[in-house]
């Protein structure tokens, strides 16, 4: 082989190594490529995302707020209760006092 067929066997491979490189360039593109439709969906698929998380932050912002409702309401009728407890106890001792008393007035 001479130097002429060397160079033009040469420019040959080359040419279809790179043929071979376009072409799986073209496919590989080809198969990736996102559609319109595609995109409509990734859009939608989006935005019900970003409604979703809205909702859920909403959720969260209520449950926060019945929660703080509740524990108010909670500390309230523990205070109501201790005073309601303090007063029966006040009223069981009144009771007692006045039964002796009126046990110490029979005897005497």
């Amino acid at each position: 082989m001479d130097r002429t067929e060397f160079i033009v066997v040469t420019a040959t491979l080359l040419f279809i190594a790179f043929a071979l490189g376009w072409f799986a360039y073209w496919l590989l593109h080809r198969f990736t490529r996102v559609s319109q439709a595609d995109m409509g969906e990734l859009d939608q698929m989006a935005r019900s995302l970003h409604e979703a998380e809205e909702e859920r932050d909403q959720a969260v912002l209520y449950i926060q707020s019945r929660e703080a409702e509740l524990t108010n309401q909670l500390s309230q009728t523990e205070a109501e209760l201790r005073a309601a407890m303090d007063g029966l106890r006040d009223a069981r001792r009144e009771a007692e006092e006045m039964r002796a008393y009126i046990e110490r007035m029979n005897q005497g």
